[in-house]
């Protein structure tokens, strides 16, 4: 009788001792499962790797950021309606498109206004989006949820961000530093997505990584988390 006392005192020390190491396996599964559906996603922070997105662009084809890593990527969130991108788009930003592109650098414009706002675009509209507005970007893609836009703490139109080879976000904010809606103001203003786009091919740090966004207010869906 005492022995086998003995051997079951022993078997619950045993125990006891192997649950603390389940508990810990528990917590480190659940500290790297990916999050559940409508959980917050961080969003993306300056000088880190720029987190992943896949939107569908203009054309129907899904486009993700992932499948550019090794070249040097610029996000334009932009709103065709609004006075801000009006100004741009009067030929300067088709002209800093072009250069870009010609060097090699992914554009990829987005569009995250909500189903029924201005700006939203969708069918034919954004398949000669391009055509019409004469733009020289390589993709446009489409984010009725907003998810990218508010993953990126995109605020207004135009906002823009630049991303290197490696896939950290080097620069994000407002294009330039004339914070106005008129064409005259392009002249002499002081680009800053030009400025980080030419610190990164020269191989040197962004002077300038961050400069506060102007332009028109993004409408996001209500409803839409990050």
């Amino acid at each position: 009788m005492i022995r086998t006392l003995a051997l079951a005192s022993t078997a619950l020390i045993l125990l006891a001792a192997c649950n603390p190491q389940q508990s810990e396996t528990a917590k480190t599964d659940a500290a790297s499962a990916p999050a559940a559906p409508g959980v917050a996603v961080t969003q993306a922070k300056l000088g880190e790797i720029a987190p992943d997105f896949t939107l569908v662009d203009a054309e129907g084809t899904e486009r993700s950021l992932a499948a550019f890593r090794g070249r040097t990527v610029v996000l334009e969130w932009t709103n065709a309606g609004c006075p801000y991108v009006q100004k741009h788009y009067t030929g300067a930003m088709q002209a800093l498109q072009k250069a870009a592109t010609d060097d090699g650098v992914v554009w990829l414009t987005i569009i995250s206004s909500a189903p029924g706002t201005q700006g939203f675009v969708e069918g034919a509209e954004a398949a000669a989006w391009k055509a019409t507005h004469k733009a020289e970007f390589t993709h446009l893609l489409l984010d009725p949820t907003g998810r990218v836009g508010k993953l990126y703490g995109a605020k207004t139109t135009p906002d823009m961000r630049v991303i290197d080879g490696q896939g950290r976000l080097l620069y994000e904010g407002g294009i330039d530093d004339r914070p106005t809606n008129k064409v005259e103001d392009l002249e002499g203003a002081n680009n800053y997505v030009q400025a980080a786009l030419g610190d990164i091919k020269a191989g040197r740090t962004v002077q300038n990584g961050f400069a506060q966004p102007y332009g028109c207010a993004i409408k996001y869906p209500e409803t839409i988390g990050t």
